[in-house]
């Protein structure tokens, strides 16, 4: 039997989780070819790497003398827990990243909670000790408060510690860096603690998929762990589906992960992490048995979405401009493929067929979504996203989150202010070097739209985290910012004489030169009120010589703002069309404007 260790990398976002994962595949005893001088190679998505944060679960393989160590880089964002769960199933233990300066986050403690339910063994990797304000007892100490709050039990509080800087691709047994000579004492840490899968040659099959890629000539490709039993390449095996539904296949291609890529394997044994092609209409939460006792393995549990959004067809005046891909048919069929991929993810049809209503985890779980497709061609709407109620013991109930807040101490009344209004209650609050730090309970409504209004009283100062807490009753009344916005008066060019006189009375969203249509949002009002703008108006030509600057004197250099910052800002009435090249607001019926 091969030696295998199976391993999960948890961290809160940006702890440095996809760095230290480069510096293992770089100084193990794998070829990495043409890769081997490259950064951040296990976030190969653009979304990823432009962000910063890994969206996608991952695999990797590694040799370390005679044992493959299969490495799994996990996202750190709650909203993506559906990845996070899935792939805990295929791992044995976790290592646990902590930045040496912040200590254990909100995501540290989501994925943490996880690896604890599953009675994971960790090793705690205190990362980034080469911060100059790195607080290394102050972060070990938060670690065992949150181990211990979490319910560890006393085995699993008597973790081991790393101390180590993925950036420097070194670490330790003590937090001195000029002792450290390299990555591999994490690998020590590996073989030592983390336990060898149980292995039942004899045993029948047994194989959960937990992840699907594509190939463009091997077609699906379902990735999962073999949990009992052999494969072999071209065996007849059965594919029992999630809703139970038993069908002989054969296996076309049977691979085995070596560094980043994939290799073809004759025989994979259990414990071993494999992909494998052939089967039809794969999907994650399957499973691969054996022919002649097919055994169906429980199927994974993922917490249902607590967020919905609208999605339709855009049906603006410049609907198929800018788009590939526009119709019912082509949205409807993209939706479908993304459940393939995303067990968290939801689609129902909505009022008419032109519209379906998504739910996921969270907004940044949507947005990525939003932000994905439209990168493909895609061009549609979106509505303002709304909590989901549940009905539990004939009450109604609704999504709440934790909220943890550090801005400076001056903006304390005003955090609180907010905090009030969105029946937000505080669990906590202490102040560090002039920093406030915050933990309120509140309702996920009243979320909705906080972020951006929050980076602007704080003058973009303030960090914000947030984790799902469960449900809670109802809460009435909840007061969010209501805003008004500029409507344009009619279809058009935006000139810099219309756009002058209009920012007397708001914010703008764009600049001139810009096409735009009547019903079209452009601005935020300076009061909760929707006003009508002629934002495409020309001076009137007469003559008498007007100087030039007086054209456009003045005129402020509009709001930009992200896709996120644009779904925040959605009022009940309004929808944000999205196309590959433009994100517009726009009001739901065109013709209504103040």
């Amino acid at each position: 039997m091969k030696k295998i260790r199976n391993i999960a990398i948890i961290a809160h976002v940006d702890h440095g989780k996809s760095t230290l994962v480069d510096a293992l595949l770089k100084q193990s005893d794998t070829d990495l070819g043409k890769l081997s001088d490259k950064e951040l190679i296990m976030d190969f998505n653009d979304l990823e790497r432009e962000r910063g944060i890994t969206i996608f679960s991952k695999n990797a393989a590694v040799y370390y003398g005679d044992t493959k160590i299969n490495i799994i880089d996990t996202p750190g964002h709650a909203d993506f827990g559906g990845e996070v769960e899935r792939v805990l199933n295929m791992a044995d233990g976790v290592l646990l990243l902590v930045d040496a300066q912040e200590g254990p986050m909100p995501q540290t403690r989501f994925v943490l909670k996880k690896a604890l339910s599953f009675n994971h063994k960790v090793i705690v990797v205190i990362n980034k000790i080469d911060k100059p304000n790195a607080r290394i007892n102050y972060a070990l100490d938060k670690v065992l408060d949150l181990f211990i709050e979490l319910g560890a039990n006393e085995e699993q509080l008597n973790f081991p510690i790393i101390y180590a800087s993925s950036k420097l691709a070194k670490a330790g047994l003590i937090p001195d860096l000029a002792s450290m000579t390299g990555i591999r004492p994490v690998f020590d840490a590996v073989l030592k603690y983390i336990p060898q899968p149980e292995f039942h040659p004899e045993a029948p099959l047994q194989m959960m998929i937990v992840t699907i890629a594509y190939d463009n000539y091997k077609g699906r490709i379902g990735i999962g762990r073999i949990h009992q039993g052999t494969i072999k390449n071209s065996q007849q095996v059965m594919h029992i589906s999630r809703e139970g539904k038993n069908k002989s296949v054969k296996i076309s291609s049977l691979m085995t992960f070596v560094g980043l890529g994939k290799v073809e394997a004759a025989e994979c044994e259990a414990g071993d992490i494999v992909a494998v092609s052939g089967i039809e209409n794969i999907n994650i939460g399957d499973t691969i048995a054996d022919l002649n006792n097919p055994m169906a393995l429980p199927p994974i549990n993922i917490e249902k979405p607590t967020v919905k959004m609208i999605f339709s067809v855009n049906n603006s005046p410049f609907a198929g401009e800018e788009g590939e891909y526009c119709t019912s048919r082509n949205l409807k069929e993209r939706l479908e493929k993304e459940l393939d991929n995303d067990v968290a993810l939801r689609v129902e049809g909505g009022k008419s067929t032109d519209e379906f209503i998504v739910s996921g985890r969270g907004e940044l779980h949507l947005g990525i979504l939003i932000e994905t497709m439209r990168r493909e061609g895609y061009e549609f709407q979106v509505s303002k996203p709304e909590v989901i109620f549940k009905e539990e013991n004939g009450k109604k109930t609704e999504p709440a989150e934790d909220i943890w807040i550090e801005a400076p101490e001056k903006y304390s009344g005003i955090i609180i202010e907010r905090m009030n209004n969105r029946k937000g209650v505080m669990k906590n609050m202490g102040v560090e070097n002039g920093i406030a730090i915050f933990h309120f309970n509140i309702p996920t409504r009243g979320l909705i739209g906080f972020r951006n209004d929050f980076m602007i009283e704080t003058k973009g100062t303030g960090i914000i985290n947030t984790l799902f807490s469960g449900y809670i009753l109802f809460v009435e009344d909840i007061k969010t910012n209501p805003h008004g916005s500029l409507i344009v008066h009619e279809t058009g060019t935006t000139t810099n004489y219309g756009l002058v006189i209009a920012q007397e009375r708001a914010e703008l969203f764009i600049g001139p030169g810009v096409k735009v249509y009547a019903g079209q949002v452009v601005g935020q009002n300076a009061k909760a009120m929707d006003l009508a703008v002629h934002v495409c108006r020309a001076k009137q030509l007469n003559n008498f010589r007007a100087k030039t600057e007086a054209l456009t004197a003045g005129l402020i250099a509009p709001r930009e703002m992200s896709l996120e910052q644009h779904i925040e800002y959605l009022g009940d009435d309004e929808l944000l069309e999205v196309t590959p090249k433009s994100l517009r607001i726009r009001k739901r019926d065109l013709k209504a404007k103040n």
